[in-house]
């Protein structure tokens, strides 16, 4: 299955190489003795930590599918992009767009889903639904909001997320296609999240709702839960934030501690930094409404995060779950063993896939409602 450039992975690498890595060999004693002193020396004073040049092996912890997805190398264009021009960036998400969405026919049937076009508060969108919805499922309504960076994933290539949940986790999904730069920057893509969720709250009690997306569809989704308090409109009955880009900025320990690990996203330094400047056109970045960690987080519905080891926004996604605790909300943190970024979107197949959109699922049938809407 082809991955989502919203995560600007790559190819699967095969289990036998993963295995390889893996079973890499250690130092030697003596390498290690002088290495140790040479630490040592570097680190004998208060301040930045010196870290050496590191081989790191594909855990044996995770299932064999996994490994071949964490030993996969960087995916060049899309994790370090940098077009001189609307019509390169244009150019370059087209065909990301096209690769991403190709083999999704083939995935919903293989999964059980159907996917049907309509337009819902004036904006593009796809209702996603398992063939057969669970009676317990039959009055709630999820909205999707998809990830890449503000700039990948248009049109169906953006509902991945939404066909793993439908299927996974039995939900009828509204995944919808939000405007982005270079034609339509901040706040474009926030004006038809919040006309989506408008014209959701038609179809739907809210408390039988929620909202979920990863990457830039987590920080959207939280930043969408500041705008709709602000605003007085009805909140979701949970949300779930996957690996939110909750902070435009560089600010976190893992930005620099998962930089070159993190196989997706790689560095804050390839395409993200541009992908931020672009989306947010001259406006302060820690704007709540661009990085939502910044935003008044109290009364915000129960939020699941999802996160993994290696990702490079572990701690966006940390500093999101300890402020929404201090904010007396209810929230939820799973981390899965190396994962890079977004990576439980990859393989469908994948032990760690399933079970990742079975937590969030739980997570969302203990908080939403069942009763059906007034006729």
């Amino acid at each position: 299955m082809a991955v989502s450039a919203a995560c600007a992975c790559a190819p699967g690498a095969s289990a036998q190489q993963a295995a390889t890595a893996a079973t890499a060999p250690a130092a030697s004693a003596p390498d290690f003795a002088r290495l140790e002193a040479a630490q040592n020396a570097a680190n004998d004073k208060a301040g930045p930590r010196s870290v050496p040049g590191r081989r790191i092996p594909v855990p044996g912890t995770v299932s064999p599918e996994f490994q071949a997805t964490i030993a996969a190398p960087y995916r060049v264009p899309a994790w370090n992009a940098n077009p001189g021009s609307a019509g390169e960036w244009k150019a370059l998400v087209a065909k990301l767009a096209a690769q991403t969405a190709a083999p999704l026919p083939a995935l919903r049937e293989r999964l059980g889903v159907v996917s049907t076009p309509e337009v819902i508060g004036g904006v593009r969108a796809w209702i996603v639904a398992p063939r057969q919805v669970p009676e317990r499922n039959r009055h709630r309504l999820l909205v999707h909001i998809h990830g890449g960076g503000y700039v990948y994933n248009p049109g169906e290539a953006g509902t991945l997320e939404a066909v793993l949940m439908a299927a996974i986790g039995g939900f009828t999904v509204i995944s919808f296609d939000y405007r982005m730069p270079p034609d339509a920057p901040f706040p474009a893509a926030m004006d038809d999240a919040m006309a989506v969720w408008r014209a959701a709250l038609g179809l739907q009690r809210p408390e039988n709702m929620a909202v979920f997306g990863t990457s830039t569809g987590g920080g959207m989704t939280l930043a969408l839960m500041l705008r709709a308090k602000q605003e007085g409109v009805p909140l979701p009955a949970a949300i779930a934030p996957g690996t939110p880009w909750s902070d435009l900025t560089e600010t976190g320990d893992s930005y620099k501690a998962n930089e070159w690990l993190d196989n997706v996203l790689v560095s804050y330094d390839g395409y993200l930094t541009h992908a931020a400047q672009l989306y947010a056109a001259g406006h302060d970045l820690k704007d709540p409404q661009l990085s939502p960690i910044y935003g008044d987080l109290r009364g915000l519905p129960p939020t699941i995060l999802t996160t993994g080891t290696r990702d490079l926004f572990l701690s966006n996604t940390v500093r999101t779950h300890r402020k929404l605790r201090q904010a007396g909300v209810e929230a939820s943190l799973q981390v899965f063993e190396g994962m890079s970024h977004a990576q439980y979107l990859f393989n469908p197949d994948a032990p760690e896939t399933r079970e990742a959109f079975q937590e969030i699922a739980a997570f969302l049938d203990r908080h939403l409602g069942t009763e059906a809407p007034p006729p």
